[in-house]
């Protein structure tokens, strides 16, 4: 085996370790739950973000999905399109301004819908911390979140609907059974009378959750919840939903691939 041919060898197999090319895709009539974080353009002298989607790529997802025969769903509809063909439900977690100023004049342009997980408590709050102290950089904290009057207009329009996402983002494992029930419950009830809405499903903060907190989640009059881990729904885990990540260090053959597959890759 010459150098050149060794070198082209281990190309194609970090290319396929990557982007999961090979894998078999999962049915169509699988329900899709995408997870976005910001809808904004990477912080210019900063490490890329994977919370980040630029415009201009969730613009391609949105056109995708459109041009190629997806149902846009809400998360309170989820059970209704069981076993239907093509589709998926647009999330957003915690609350940041772009998903007002960026994300919304889009959704309302390609006739989609979504489902925003909203921290109450969001303000100045850096929630990273919670989960890992070093990660104390105040990027979070500084990041503008949506005011109570967007998101009004948002659920008002139709377009957006609210979905709980705690009442501070706080790291479960540290909370105690009390802690994680006033979390938890207090948030539905919070965002329902604020906003005059129904809330009907639950995202677990940083996607990390216990036995407890789903059978609190299933407890509280929640209809369903999602994780953060990766892959293709099965409603048979209603309060353990997974979620296909929407990341900004990806380019749009790595989210075709996502989409089909519910993963990348392996590395």
């Amino acid at each position: 085996m010459t150098v050149i041919t060794f070198i082209f060898f281990i190309l194609v197999l970090l290319f396929s370790l990557k982007y999961a090319w090979w894998a078999p895709s999962i049915d169509k009539n699988e329900t899709r739950i995408m997870m976005y974080h910001m809808i904004s353009d990477q912080l210019a002298n900063s490490k890329k973000s994977g919370l980040r989607v630029s415009p201009n790529m969730f613009e391609q997802h949105l056109e995708y999905f459109s041009n190629n025969g997806w149902t846009f769903i809400k998360m309170s509809e989820i059970e209704e399109y069981d076993n239907s063909e093509k589709v998926v439900a647009i999330t957003f977690d915690d609350g940041y301004l772009d998903n007002y100023t960026q994300a919304y004049p889009l959704l309302k342009k390609y006739n989609a819908c979504a489902t925003l997980y909203l921290v109450v408590d969001r303000h100045d709050n850096d929630w990273s911390i919670k989960k890992n102290p070093k990660h104390n950089k105040g990027i979070l904290a500084k990041e503008k979140k949506l005011s109570d009057d967007q998101i009004q207009e948002m659920i008002l329009s139709g377009v957006f609907e609210l979905g709980g996402h705690t009442i501070s983002h706080p790291y479960l494992p540290d909370l105690t059974f009390n802690e994680k029930f006033d979390e938890i419950n207090n948030c539905k009830d919070v965002l329902e009378k604020k906003f005059n809405t129904k809330v009907h499903s639950f995202a677990y903060p940083f996607g990390i959750y216990e036995d407890e907190d789903i059978k609190i989640v299933s407890n509280s009059d929640f209809n369903s919840a999602v994780s953060t881990n990766e892959g293709i729904a099965s409603l048979k885990s209603i309060y353990d939903l997974k979620r296909i990540k929407a990341s900004g260090k990806d380019n749009f053959f790595a989210f075709k691939i996502r989409v089909l597959k519910g993963f990348r890759g392996y590395i």
